[in-house]
């Protein structure tokens, strides 16, 4: 398999290269250059446990012999405290997907366990350094930074935005001391912090100098792991109900998720919708029922990890939503970054995409919802996937079962759990271990030369002479 950018101007690369890669050369995104249909293999694929069926999915996208692919792939998910690694629970008229029994308790950690072990497969075949530079709205710093800290060759430079992620979570990415860690905390939003990343990547020169990586999600890794879960989801819930058709309800801020479900969709697995799930930053809602992207000021709510702008996925499902034409991508892409909005085409009656449509969860719904799956069920649910859960139960099917992605451990949003209950509830022991141990951070304005300085001073004796 080889991958292409979503803006057409380089040669096809595999997929290591796309890996190590992260961001296209040209600014675009990577994607397959084709996606393999599956059909006829989900039979035997429903009776493989998790790690198997990584394997499998992987394999199709990946120029890794099993021989290599298959104990990378058991190591990533071997810390994760459920032999399941994302189990699904029935409750109350939902399934719940729980993908937050990593080593941090976010659904991140189902990728980045992965891509650092990557990552270092690929740095001892090559003997290369790598400078992973991420930007994060909450979860993905943790989830990197407990993917690759203590690594060798690597060295990882994590922008949160300073006072927009949770206190656990903060504090999840600050405590980590290793030598190879550096947090950074920007005066801003996650969209600044994003937008100096991708900054930073379009430099070649200063990209190529400094040996940057990438962990978000426009690393195509991440899409590719997450895949997965759709897949053992629909079979877990198919054999429990019987139903040839299941729904997935997606907490989405940057579209990644979503839209490993959406490619898991186009492989041939039978979903019949996509319910896109957004908190008071709407426009990827409003988006998939209007058919304009237009950019607004970013709104601090419960579920911080979803207080995004500018979704950076959103690029890949553009290509495919403008029939495979870069040419139409740089279209779009132009308009929206000369006027802060771009306009699709709608489908009839059935808004812009036939799967996937989009709803908004308030502040005051997403409380409400944590109190009735509390007090109903005897279930907590993080902000994020309460989020989830509201739009989803209004898109209900009786034959097609609601499946809904958890994207959190309620622990990690205490504060919102205790102003939904009213009492402090949410507890988990990795968590509580962290309030008194030491930190460490630098602040910093959001500004592309400030952490530039700071990759530059850090790097400088790591790096050859230009």
């Amino acid at each position: 398999m080889k991958y292409i950018s979503t803006r057409g101007r380089i040669d096809p690369v595999g997929f290591q290269e796309a890996v190590m890669t992260g961001l296209a050369r040209d600014g675009g995104l990577l994607i397959p250059q084709s996606i393999p249909r599956v059909t006829d293999r989900l039979d035997q694929w429903r009776r493989l446990t998790y790690v198997e069926l990584a394997v499998e999915i992987m394999a199709l996208f990946a120029d890794l012999e099993r021989a290599e692919l298959d104990p990378l792939v058991r190591r990533s998910y071997v810390s994760f405290a459920s032999p399941e690694v994302t189990p699904v629970v029935r409750v109350g008229p939902v399934h719940i997907l729980e993908l937050f029994h990593g080593p941090t308790l976010a659904f991140k950690d189902v990728a980045l366990q992965l891509l650092g072990n990557l990552f270092e497969h690929v740095l001892r075949r090559t003997g290369g350094e790598l400078n992973i530079l991420a930007a994060t709205s909450g979860d993905t710093g943790s989830a990197a930074i407990h993917g690759v800290r203590g690594r060798d060759h690597m060295q990882i430079f994590v922008l949160h935005p300073a006072g927009r992620v949770s206190p656990l979570q903060e504090r999840q990415m600050t405590t980590v001391l290793d030598a190879n860690v550096h947090n950074l905390a920007l005066t801003g939003s996650f969209d600044d912090c994003q937008a100096i990343v991708k900054m930073l990547f379009n430099d070649l020169e200063f990209r190529d100098r400094y040996a940057l990586g990438s962990v978000n999600s426009i690393n195509w890794a991440r899409i590719l792991a997450q895949m997965v879960y759709y897949f053992y989801a629909t079979f877990r819930v198919q054999d429990a109900t019987g139903a040839a058709r299941v729904r997935f309800a997606v907490p989405t801020g940057n579209f990644g998720d979503i839209f490993a479900g959406y490619l898991a969709a186009r492989m041939g697995l039978p979903i019949g919708r996509l319910v896109l799930a957004t908190n008071e930053n709407d426009i990827l809602s409003r988006f998939f029922a209007t058919g304009e992207y237009r950019k607004g000021p970013v709104r601090l709510t419960l579920s911080p990890s979803m207080d995004i702008q500018v979704a950076s996925n959103f690029e890949r499902y553009l290509y495919y939503r403008g029939g495979e034409s870069a040419r139409q991508v740089n279209t779009w892409m132009d308009q929206f970054s000369a006027q802060g909005s771009l306009t699709v085409p709608l489908e009839g009656g059935a808004g812009v995409d036939g799967l996937i449509v989009g709803g908004r969860g308030t502040t005051e719904e997403t409380l409400a919802v944590i109190r009735r799956y509390q007090e109903k069920e005897g279930y907590l649910l993080d902000p994020h996937t309460a989020v989830g859960v509201q739009v989803g139960e209004a898109h209900l099917h009786p034959d097609e079962p609601m499946i809904c992605l958890a994207t959190a451990h309620p622990a990690k949003f205490s504060e919102a759990i205790v102003r939904a209950l009213g009492r402090d509830i949410a507890h988990h022991p990795i968590l509580d271990a962290l309030r008194n141990l030491p930190t460490r951070k630098e602040n910093l304005p959001a500004d592309v030369d400030a952490v530039r300085a700071v990759l530059v001073r850090t790097l400088d004796h790591r790096v050859k002479p230009a």
